[in-house]
């Protein structure tokens, strides 16, 4: 049900992903981990949020679970035509949560792939290898996933954060 593509990405998709990336630089200046999204809506609307794992003592609180939450007030039409950037492939919590809410697309700049050789463990755990199309993939809905696209700033923001 998943479909995966690669380059069918806008100008205006590209200038969504450097947005999340801007947003994963505030999560990391203020003490989180660096990852930013942002849900826009198929009227134009905009949702953002940051990651507070570690502000908001939470491990759940990653930036597409964060947007998940703000979104849950929107209606299911709405959210099946809207798009949900982010700096870096949503992990497989965040992938479920996208799922259940909607969502009908999600574009994402860096790939777990990437992310996974930059960051051995996270506090003495090792990262969950399982890509967002595998999970999307064992659902009952489409959701329609661009990515990875390259941006540099989308590695930068994690540079040296992990070490």
């Amino acid at each position: 049900m998943t479909t995966v593509t690669s380059g069918s990405i806008t100008p205006a998709d590209e200038a969504n992903l450097e947005r999340a990336v801007v947003l994963a630089w505030e999560a990391r200046d203020r003490g989180d981990h660096p990852f930013g999204a942002l849900l826009v809506t198929a009227d134009g609307a905009v949702l953002e949020a940051l990651n507070s794992v570690v502000t908001g003592a939470d491990p759940t609180g990653h930036a597409e679970t964060n947007l998940v939450r703000l979104a849950g007030k929107l209606e299911r039409a709405v959210l099946a035509g809207s798009t949900l950037y982010t700096s870096t492939e949503p992990c497989a919590m965040c992938s479920g949560a996208i799922y259940w809410s909607g969502i009908g697309r999600v574009v994402f700049a860096l790939s777990e792939q990437e992310l996974a050789r930059m960051v051995a463990e996270e506090e003495g755990i090792p990262p969950l290898s399982l890509p967002a199309f595998e999970v999307f993939a064992r659902g009952g809905r489409p959701i329609r996933l661009d990515g990875p696209v390259p941006l540099p700033s989308a590695v930068a923001v994690h540079q040296g954060f992990w070490t």
